[in-house]
């Protein structure tokens, strides 16, 4: 077209389409959430409207360290195992294994308690025969004492043969029976703590220990065998604790001890004996230990076989009595 002709009406540009709204983003509000404006005051600018502020995040808990579960995961026997998958180390996630530690269970002391109760019955009888003896010196002593004369050499020959006799059988029941009798309580102080570790002061090392510990062994045993009673005692069915007299480990202590006693004191008296008269009182004094540890190893029957019975109800029973 030639710029010097007649330019006509411009056509005019096409409508444009109006723009899609735009979705709202994270950081534009949703348009539920503009309010409008209150009614501005006479003279006073219109506030456009504004939006509430973005809701915030949820409170996060707190940063420092969480409590342990209460109740362990599943598969978890106690607390403090490692966690499967996990080397057994004494702390979970260690490089290294270690080894568990052996669990202790319940052992039947039935059959120790018939052995100590044979080997308690064999030494009362030979204590029995000891005492028989001392009483065959003394009488032989006072006889001399009264009248030299009237003992003859063979008499006295053998008195000291029987007195030989005696004292070897009574040393040789006496290994026997406290070996067999230590193991039984070693046995019956393990059984103790797994029915109730609460009762014990001391740990079960001091079972065997403490008899051989000098003027300690007149007390140690007996804390341990009153702590084995206690712990092997049922409780009452309602849960509170029922007292057992214990009237057998009492009595076999006491009457034990004064058996010791006895024996020191007549094994001095045996070895500074030099005359007839010397003799006659160190046989009367054996005589009379001699029949102090019969009664003791009737007592100590009588704990062995009342406190292994206590044990084996607890066992089969559980440890809430019927009645």
């Amino acid at each position: 077209m030639s710029s010097n002709e007649p330019q006509g009406p411009q056509t005019p540009p096409p409508a444009q389409a109006p723009a899609p709204a735009e979705a709202p983003t994270a950081s534009q509000p949703p348009a539920e959430t503009v309010v409008a404006a209150a009614a501005p005051a006479p003279g006073q600018q219109p506030t456009p409207p504004q939006a509430y502020p973005a809701p915030a995040y949820p409170a996060q808990p707190y940063p420092g360290p969480q409590p342990y579960p209460a109740q362990p995961y599943a598969g978890q026997p106690y607390a403090g195992q490692p966690r499967p998958g996990h080397p057994a180390g004494p702390y979970p996630g260690m490089p290294y294994a270690a080894p568990w530690p052996p669990a202790d269970v319940l052992r039947s002391p039935r059959g120790l308690a018939v052995a100590v109760t044979a080997l308690l019955g064999v030494a009362a009888a030979v204590n029995l025969f000891s005492a028989a003896i001392s009483g065959y010196a003394f009488s032989l002593m006072k006889s001399l004492t009264a009248d030299p004369a009237g003992v003859g050499d063979d008499a006295l020959d053998r008195s000291d043969t029987l007195t030989a006799i005696a004292g070897s059988l009574q040393l040789l029941i006496l290994l026997a029976t406290a070996v067999v009798f230590i193991i039984w309580f070693h046995r019956v102080r393990v059984n103790g703590e797994i029915m109730r570790p609460d009762a014990f002061s001391q740990t079960r090392g001091w079972a065997i220990g403490g008899w051989f510990i000098p003027l300690g062994n007149l007390f140690l045993p007996y804390r341990t065998a009153k702590e084995i009673w206690t712990a092997s005692t049922q409780f009452a069915p309602d849960g509170s604790f029922r007292e057992v007299s214990a009237a057998p480990v009492n009595a076999w202590w006491a009457v034990w001890v004064l058996s010791a006693l006895s024996d020191r004191v007549f094994s001095t008296m045996y070895r500074r004996a030099q005359t007839p008269e010397g003799l006659r009182d160190a046989s009367a004094v054996g005589m009379v230990t001699d029949l102090i540890t019969v009664v003791a190893a009737v007592l100590a029957i009588v704990f062995v076989r009342k406190l292994t019975a206590m044990q084996t109800t607890k066992a089969e029973q559980g440890p809430y009595a019927a009645v």
